[in-house]
């Protein structure tokens, strides 16, 4: 029997990572879940985006949750456990933490290593709450551990994420969330609104090139866990505005003809053909509470940086009316 380490590299790669790269390749518009782009590697340089001057979504959105601390106290009021969707580095979690002092901490996050690091980090940071991380893909089911399971709860789930999704699969995602919660639970949720196409298009496009870094590095991910052959110096991260779907998309535009393999399949493209790598939808006001009460959550209250150009909803899963 072969070890684990005696077997091929792309017969170690997560068989969903694998499934997702080859039937996307297959498309007439090739396309890639950005799910995947959260290896260590692509987490780390997502971080990095969030700093970044043009990336105005993580500033806004954390003056408003430092802003409305008193708010959340009255409405939600302490010992619920914390459930964070995606958490990444956490960076926002410790300002909710302190604001309403709950009883747990749950971070879900696709990409196990961050998430452990981000996880030990909290534990120490909070040294008498208990941080219960779950390594998962929340696209999917997400049992949530046994020791929160009798505790009121609190979904967090910033950085307008939420945004990243087809509307279906947004809407989808919101009512999988309230059977996660439960009836009664709360949902603090970052929300991107639109705004002028210049300052959208920069968010995605940075001058320093991080964003394009982040995007390129999902090639290097396949190549590195699929055997993958292609030539990532042929392609270049590309930004663009989608108005009638009022959304940015990311593409990998391929700089000249390429024929590559992955897992060992073959797969060609020609020049200025693209891999479509991410959607960031941007919503109205009415467009952001009308989502949510599609995934069965009733917005109570909604917060605005200055410039209206991002907003935090709180909403709670109220149980769903018989009539009318």
């Amino acid at each position: 029997m072969l070890r684990t380490d005696d077997m091929p590299v792309a017969h170690r790669a997560d068989p969903a990572f694998r499934a997702d790269v080859l039937a996307g390749l297959g498309l007439a518009q090739k396309a890639i879940p950005a799910r995947w782009f959260y290896d260590r590697r692509g987490s780390e340089l997502f971080e990095a985006i969030t700093a970044l001057p043009e990336y105005y979504p993580t500033r806004v959105e954390t003056a408003i949750l430092k802003t409305v601390c008193p708010d959340l106290v009255d409405v939600i009021g302490s010992g619920a456990a914390v459930v964070e969707f995606g958490s990444g580095s956490s960076v926002k979690t410790p300002i909710v933490l302190n604001c309403i002092a709950p009883a747990a901490y749950v971070p879900i996050d696709i990409s196990g290593e961050f998430l452990r690091s981000s996880a030990a980090t909290l534990s120490a940071q909070f040294p008498g709450l208990p941080v219960l991380p779950v390594e998962a893909d929340f696209m999917r089911p997400v049992p949530l551990p046994d020791r929160v399971a009798d505790l009121p709860k609190l979904g967090f789930f910033p950085g307008s994420t939420i945004g990243n999704m087809e509307p279906l699969a947004a809407g989808i995602l919101l009512r999988a969330m309230r059977d996660w919660l439960g009836d009664g639970a709360m949902l603090l949720i970052g929300i991107d609104r639109v705004k002028d196409t210049d300052t959208l298009v920069a968010a995605y496009d940075d001058a320093a090139g991080v964003t394009a870094a982040f995007n390129l590095n999902l090639l290097e991910r396949i190549n590195r866990e699929l055997a993958g052959t292609i030539p990532i110096d042929s392609f270049a991260h590309e930004a663009r505005w989608n108005d009638d779907a009022a959304r940015i998309e990311m593409h990998l535009r391929a700089t000249r003809d390429v024929t590559f393999t992955v897992d060992g399949q073959g797969f060609a493209m020609a020049a200025g053909d693209t891999i479509h790598t991410e959607n960031s939808h941007k919503y109205g006001p009415r467009d952001a509470r009308l989502l949510l009460r599609s995934g069965g959550w009733s917005p109570v209250n909604e917060w605005t940086g200055d410039d209206d150009a991002f907003c935090v909803i709180l909403a709670q899963a109220k149980p769903l009316p018989i009539a009318p």
